[in-house]
């Protein structure tokens, strides 16, 4: 007598795979329609069962100014053409500021509680810790972004509705 539990197995194993899969499809073209490098997410079925998915995009960056072939010139010229550039300074990188505040999950940020009330922080404005710097909506749920310590906002990296990543700079506070 043939055992009928093994072909039903394969099948709920087969229909697991394929929601899985569908699911990371879904996952991707979330990422390429909000135009995200990286999305993470953990799924539970229970307690011995659970699907981690991460899934990324390297982003092409388009070269900032057009690229021109000048003559060729002498090599010692050139030379020293490029030792102070390589010398200069990078921009700074609001992420590095000390007091730079990030985006700690992927979503949308809002800069109030809702459409047509006052803004949480405004460049100027006193802030204690603890207190809503903005909101961070994933998932459909409303994350309010508490700061991580008393001062002043000096600058607010967002716009109210933009698009946020993982580890984006949000606001500084000094």
């Amino acid at each position: 007598m043939a055992d009928l539990s093994e072909p039903a197995e394969d099948t709920m194993t087969n229909k697991t795979h394929e929601a899985d899969v569908a699911f990371i499809k879904a996952l991707a073209e979330l990422l390429r329609d909000n135009d995200l490098t990286e999305l993470e997410v953990k799924r539970d079925y229970s307690e011995d069962d659970s699907l981690n998915v991460r899934v990324s995009r390297q982003a092409i960056a388009a070269p900032a100014a057009p690229v021109q072939v000048a003559a060729p010139v002498a090599a010692a010229p050139v030379a020293a053409a490029a030792a102070p550039a390589a010398t200069a300074p990078a921009a700074e990188d609001p992420a590095s500021h000390p007091g730079a505040v990030t985006s700690p999950m992927v979503g949308t940020v809002y800069l109030q509680a809702e459409p047509g009330a006052p803004a949480f922080i405004a460049v100027g404005k006193q802030v204690n810790e603890g207190d809503t710097l903005l909101i961070v909506e994933a998932m459909k749920t409303m994350n309010h972004i508490p700061a991580p310590k008393s001062g002043t906002v000096k600058r607010i990296l967002v716009e109210d509705g933009a698009a946020v990543e993982f580890g984006s700079p949000l606001a500084i506070i000094e």
